[in-house]
């Protein structure tokens, strides 16, 4: 009996602290007298709609949205289809909006909710500018203006939230604001400070993952730049060892660039029944295998490697499908194999264990 009874009191514990976990929104919309306000949720990129509220006679409004600890969220009053105020809410925080119909606000009583007002002024600032200026000249000013200010705000507001909106402004649906490659080092640094303050935002979750597909767009530009110098794209990735190990380092006159999965059971055999009598055959002659491991599960891989005793150069980089080597070299599938000949990447179109072993006794004839 008092094991139940503890657990109802856990249970009712846990409903209370959650019913605690709020932050209440109160304000005036001017010239809106018993009108509706819709509340939405910012859910990562599309609005989620919690409510629907009617002001008083006066304009006037209360509301409270659920808000975990250590999760704040972005929520957005709306006046039909005017967005007519901003939020940046942490539990219990007690936040007061003057608005009007037009998107005009202001707001105290929240930190974020604050600042991300001003971030919403320069926004629409911006936006208002750019679609006024009339000439060139003018609007790559008034571009180049405000994206070196949300740099700034990016760079002195490390550990805020308001800089995820800022990171995403966008000047249409396919125009970013933070448009340029190398931009990929704001968004992950940005990412790495969030992560420290807020672990269990979704959020910074968002952000990591688009800091990721950046990040990988940055290393395939510098790779293909290099390629400039050499004859194909290189690929530098951390061994079985954690040794970082380049494509382009290899000192062997035939290479068979590898791409695999260590998950599938086929590609596995591959290894044993195709691969290493092959290798064996031909490596003294001048013949090296890259392979690169698609695996996001870097222990699995790691096993497979070592249990197999494979003695070629084996890499992973853990990203799996999201690995920018993939995408430097267009892998749509596993297993997917190349060779590289003096340098030089080979159209030779492999057929199979006989003809990779008869273009190999051709190449490498002792």
């Amino acid at each position: 009996m008092k094991a139940y009874r503890s657990l109802a009191m856990m249970l009712a514990a846990a409903s209370l602290a959650a019913c605690g976990q709020k932050a209440e929104i109160s304000g005036t919309v001017a010239e809106a007298p018993g009108s509706e306000i819709i509340v939405k949720k910012l859910d990562i990129n599309v609005y989620s709609v919690l409510d629907t509220i009617s002001t008083a006679p006066d304009g006037s409004f209360r509301y409270k949205v659920n808000v975990r600890k250590g999760q704040p969220e972005f929520v957005y009053l709306f006046h039909g289809d005017t967005r007519i105020a901003g939020l940046l809410l942490e539990t219990g925080e007690k936040a007061v909006v003057s608005a009007d119909t037009l998107g005009n606000y202001s707001v105290t009583g929240s930190e974020g909710s604050e600042k991300l007002a001003e971030v919403d002024k320069a926004y629409s600032r911006f936006l208002a500018d750019i679609y006024s200026a009339t000439e060139g000249p003018e609007m790559a000013k008034i571009y180049l203006d405000h994206y070196r200010a949300c740099v700034q705000y990016v760079i002195e507001n490390p550990y805020s939230l308001t800089t995820v909106p800022v990171l995403f402004e966008r000047l249409s649906d396919v125009s970013p604001v933070f448009s340029q490659t190398t931009d990929a080092l704001f968004f992950k640094n940005a990412a790495d400070s969030l992560k420290t303050v807020y672990p269990e935002s979704r959020y910074v979750l968002a952000l990591e993952q688009e800091a990721e597909r950046r990040m990988n767009q940055l290393e395939i530009e510098n790779r293909v730049r290099a390629a400039g110098e050499a004859s194909f794209p290189d690929i530098v990735m951390p061994d079985i060892n954690g040794k970082e190990r380049s494509l382009s380092s290899v000192d062997a006159r035939v290479i068979l660039l590898h791409f695999w999965d260590a998950s599938n059971a086929g590609q596995k055999m591959m290894n044993i029944d195709t691969l290493l009598p092959i290798y064996e055959d031909f490596h003294d002659r001048g013949f090296e295998i890259f392979a690169v491991c698609v695996s996001p599960d870097k222990a699995e891989w790691g096993t497979v490697v070592n249990a197999q005793k494979l003695p070629w150069i084996n890499v992973n980089d853990g990203r799996g499908a999201a690995s920018g080597a993939a995408a430097l070299y267009n892998i749509t599938s596993t297993p997917t194999s190349m060779l590289i000949v003096d340098g030089e990447i080979s159209n030779l179109q492999l057929k199979g264990e006989a003809g990779l072993r008869r273009e190999l006794g051709r190449l490498l004839r002792r």
